[in-house]
């Protein structure tokens, strides 16, 4: 987040009537935005517009510097607490067989496991794409055999000639 596009400072606030809070929190009043920037400088601070659609404008008199140091650090908080959900991958056949369903069924389960969500696809070839019945049963099946572990998001469908179905981990 650009904290200088948020936020106009001193000189650039131009509006007639400004409502002004202290150093300290406390409301000092609403005065033209030159007394305020007078009482800032006076201070040795910034004034700060920290809320333009308020009628008139709230301003605040503060160390600007400090108060953009004290965002970043926030933002940076926030970012670090986010989880980021991956979409993993995992590709059928439209003829595979049991024990290849057993390892894509395991290698999908490690993925859930993690909190990833999950693309299961098939891609048509040839003649397989007149069967695209056979792809959406092979799909059905993988997802039977994660017993309840996951949720469908979007169901087995076919799109030109891939079969497309998306699966996220069960919310606990």
């Amino acid at each position: 987040m650009v904290i200088k596009e948020l936020y106009q400072i001193n000189e650039a606030i131009r509006d007639k009537e400004v409502r002004v809070i202290g150093t300290d929190g406390a409301m000092i009043g609403v005065m033209s935005a030159q007394q305020a920037q007078h009482l800032a400088d006076e201070a040795d601070l910034d004034l700060v517009k920290i809320s333009p659609t308020a009628v008139p404008p709230v301003c605040k008199i503060m160390d600007y510097s400090k108060f953009k140091y004290e965002q970043s650090k926030k933002d940076k908080e926030n970012r670090k607490n986010q989880t980021q959900v991956e979409i993993k991958e995992i590709r059928l056949s439209m003829t595979i067989d049991v024990g290849d369903i057993a390892v894509k069924t395991k290698q999908c389960l490690k993925f859930l496991e993690a909190g990833n969500k999950v693309k299961v696809s098939i891609r048509m070839k040839g003649r397989e794409n007149s069967r695209a019945y056979q792809g959406v049963k092979v799909m059905e099946d993988f997802f039977a055999g994660l017993d309840g572990k996951a949720v469908q998001d979007k169901k087995p469908t076919t799109e030109g000639r891939n079969i497309t179905m998306m699966l996220s981990p069960v919310k606990a």
